[in-house]
């Protein structure tokens, strides 16, 4: 029988169904816990006797109106819904004194659950499930007891519930947020936050009651300051408001922080008196606290502003020394060319520190070069030897009485004046010297400006450091640029090559061995045909097929060893060489006697460039001419070296001819090293170096 499927619209009804009904849930739940609240406000108005207060209704309306926009913005996430329980739960509770007792234990379980499930409020694995089904059953446990202990029941058991639930709730909302993603976090960040405010507001207030019997009811105000929590979890799901809590934790922990100094002084001051203040003295406490928070307010806005009066104050027109580091700085992450940096650098200490004129000289193998200067001056330039580099790398920020002994001609011109001179280094290398001068007539430097001269020649060596860095990077890209040039010109070479030696080997054969096989089958066949008409004729024909089969078979030869000598690969280099130099029409002397075998690829490098030199020597060396060939193996290298004493030739003037390149070539795509020296009346001398494996 057939399956039979359902339609894609009976499908996505289907799906749609559960959302549907998350959505109506969302909206009954909403208006029974918005009712409730509403009720329990409206009571605590009115003066009902059962109403526990207008601040308790309102923040139960507060809870319950975030878990309406939480349960009706994500219905999908169970967050508004256990804020909407725990309205409705606290509502009742203010509404009916028999209810009270169960609202105080199932309060604090609520809370957990709220912990527990952050960031959406669903419970993510089997501990969290079984930590908060303990909850649960201790709550209905607590609220059993209080219960029955009507109507003058204990608190101490839901207050001993509420503080284990917290801490519960913490551990397991530390672990969450270890665990989640950044919206996630930021949730969390915003519970926690609320949670330390509301945390703080109590514990202040209970200070101040113990303190000075202020205010009157601690539980109101504890009650309202819990208002930040369910207004925390909507600022958690809030796009715009999202990316305020970092800075807000910020300002709220250095703020905390500056509050509880001030609570403690003001604990130290009630407890030197030895006794609790009196009335008159209460209140001038009080006052003084709030003064005290004032201060601490106000310090942070107003610092910046006595911090720029006081340096105009000290300074004058001028800025503090230690602008100019924070200006260079600024400049070095803004990637501003070197030049304009360290004019910008001399600008700003002659306009910070009241100069004369200010310079950055670099080093530059044995001289000390202005590069920058302001007013701008003559390029000059000061010797420098080997011991006075060292002993300047390491002098520090130096005066006049220094550069007399050991750079005096820092001093040509200003020798009255008042110096600075601070060695700029980079890693025990001395990189150049920031000097500065001031009139003699005015202060002199001070120990902060020493030390802003100090951080400024510190951080120039860096950026010098970096300048050569990068200078050096970039001459390894342009030699690597240069190296994958030739490369592929190499391989260009190579290809046109093996195409040209095909198409030679091709002609040869074509033009010499073909040609010799041919006219051996013409001769086999008139042998044939005079063999019984005129066997003299015959044989005379038979002894011409044995002298042209012999010159084939050297035709033969003379082709293979064009293409790959078999003496090289039966005996190896020496040889081959000796062979190839029997052929020269130079006399040649071949020094290969200590070398054994080697791959293949480099034999024949070293084969062929040889026979490409001695090629080159017979061709321009001259009449007489007598050549050598030396091959030997030396440090992890195979060295091969071809010289003549021939007339010899400009390596500058003369371009490389294609004898050279072929052998640069074959060097190189083994990863060997090539080199032609040849002047003039002196001979040539081709020698080359090939990496043997390890």
């Amino acid at each position: 029988m057939a399956a039979i499927s359902s339609s894609p619209a009976v499908a996505a009804s289907e799906e749609a169904r559960p959302a549907a009904i998350r959505r109506w849930a969302a909206w009954v739940a909403s208006i029974v816990g918005v009712a409730l609240a509403a009720w329990a406000l409206v009571s605590s108005i009115s003066g009902s006797p059962s109403a526990s207060g207008p601040v308790l209704g309102a923040v139960v309306l507060v809870w319950a109106i975030s878990g309406v926009v939480l349960s009706i913005r994500s219905p999908q996430e169970p967050l508004g819904f256990i804020a909407l329980a725990g309205s409705a739960v606290a509502a009742a509770g203010g509404l009916s004194d028999w209810f009270q007792p169960v609202a105080l234990a199932l309060v604090p379980a609520l809370g957990l659950h709220l912990l527990v499930g952050m960031p959406t409020g669903a419970l993510y694995s089997r501990v969290r499930r079984t930590m908060l089904l303990l909850g649960y059953t201790v709550a209905v446990v607590v609220a059993s007891f209080l219960w029955v202990a009507r109507p003058d029941f204990p608190l101490w058991p839901a207050i001993v519930e509420a503080i284990v639930a917290l801490l519960l709730g913490l551990s397991a909302l530390v672990a969450r947020y270890r665990t989640t993603d950044g919206i996630g976090q930021r949730r969390i960040k915003w519970l926690a936050w609320s949670i330390v405010v509301a945390g703080g507001l109590s514990i202040a207030t209970l200070a101040l009651d113990a303190l000075v019997s202020w205010p009157d009811d601690v539980g109101r105000i504890a009650t309202g300051a819990t208002v930040l929590v369910p207004l925390a979890l909507l600022a958690g799901t809030s796009r715009r408001l999202g990316g305020v809590i970092d800075s807000l934790l910020v300002r709220t922990i250095l703020f905390g922080g500056l509050a509880l100094v001030v609570a403690a002084v003001y604990v130290g001051v009630v407890l030197g008196l030895g006794r609790v203040p009196r009335e008159s003295e209460r209140t001038l406490l009080v006052l003084s606290m709030v003064a005290a928070g004032l201060a601490t307010l106000l310090y942070f806005p107003a610092h910046a502003r006595l911090e720029r009066l006081a340096k105009r104050l000290v300074h004058g027109g001028r800025r503090a020394p230690s602008e100019a580091v924070r200006t260079f700085g600024a400049h070095m992450s803004r990637a501003v060319p070197l030049d304009e940096l360290l004019l910008q650098l001399v600008e700003s200490l002659r306009r910070f520190l009241g100069l004369v004129s200010a310079e950055v000289w670099t080093a530059s193998g044995a001289e000390l070069h202005v590069a920058v200067s302001d007013p701008d001056r003559a390029r000059g330039s000061i010797p420098l030897a080997e011991a006075e580099a060292a002993t300047l790398a390491r002098a520090g920020v130096s005066g006049p009485a220094w550069a007399k002994v050991w750079l005096p001609g820092m001093l040509a011109g200003r020798e009255d004046a008042s110096l600075r001179l601070a060695p700029i280094v980079h890693s025990g290398e001395l990189l150049g010297v920031l000097t500065v001068e001031r009139a003699p007539d005015t202060l002199p430097f001070t120990p902060d400006e020493d030390r802003t001269l100090a951080e400024l020649a510190r951080q120039v060596g860096l950026t010098l450091h970096n300048v050569r860095l990068d200078s050096a990077l970039q001459a390894s890209l342009e030699e690597v640029r240069r190296q994958a040039r030739e490369l592929q010109a190499s391989r260009s070479r190579i290809v046109a090559a093996s195409d040209a030696a095909r198409r030679r080997i091709e002609r040869d054969l074509h033009d010499g061995a073909q040609q010799h096989l041919v006219a051996l089958a013409v001769k086999t066949s008139l042998a044939k045909q005079f063999s019984e008409r005129d066997p003299a004729r015959a044989n005379s024909i038979l002894e011409e097929l044995g002298a042209d089969i012999q010159a084939t078979v050297q035709e033969l030869r003379d082709l293979a060893h064009g293409i790959y000598p078999p003496v090289l690969a039966d005996k190896g280099l020496p040889e081959a060489l000796t062979s190839a130099a029997r052929r020269s029409t130079h006399s040649t002397d071949v020094l290969a006697d200590r070398i054994g075998r080697y791959p293949p690829e480099i034999e024949a490098a070293v084969y062929f460039c040889c026979l490409e030199a001695l090629q080159n020597a017979a061709k321009h060396a001259g009449e007489g001419a007598h050549a050598q060939v030396s091959v030997r193996e030396e440090a992890g290298g195979l060295l091969f070296e071809v010289t003549d004493d021939g007339v010899g030739f400009d390596t500058r003037s003369k371009r490389t001819s294609a004898g050279f390149t072929n052998m640069n070539d074959r060097v190189g795509a083994i990863g060997g090293n090539l080199r032609v020296e040849s002047t003039p009346g002196t001979g040539t001398r081709v020698s080359g170096v090939i990496p043997l494996p390890s």
